[in-house]
């Protein structure tokens, strides 16, 4: 089984921080990261770092959010700082796995369960 668990969502006030952590078993991860989905909006990237830790954001998160990976945890963190309101939203940890078949390639997404973030006064 690959599985991934996430923990560290909560309610916090507009400019506090949070840090986010998910934990991968069952197999080795590519790329792993984050993405969010907000009431009424379509599921989006908010960062992702590959093994070999090259890190990319969404703008909005830019200066805010720092994505950080522990290999050898097979975990995945997101420090999250001067939240905003609009940082509201469930975050859904993702796993990208890379297998091989004879001389075929083939990857696969796996997501968590998602931890909701309520930025608010």
């Amino acid at each position: 089984q690959v599985q991934l668990v996430e923990s560290g969502g909560g309610l916090v006030q507009p400019g506090g921080s949070l840090r986010l952590s998910c934990t991968g078993s069952g197999s080795i991860f590519s790329t792993m990261g984050w993405y969010r989905q907000a009431p009424g909006h379509q599921r989006e990237v908010v960062a992702t770092m590959t093994d070999a830790g090259t890190p990319t954001y969404t703008y909005s998160v830019k200066g805010r959010f720092t994505i950080s990976r522990d290999n050898a945890k097979n975990t995945v963190y997101l420090q999250m700082n001067s939240l905003k309101p609009e940082d509201t939203a469930v975050y859904y940890c993702y796993g990208n796995v890379v297998n091989r078949k004879g001389w075929q390639v083939f990857a696969k997404d796996y997501w968590g369960e998602g931890t909701l973030v309520t930025v608010s006064s």
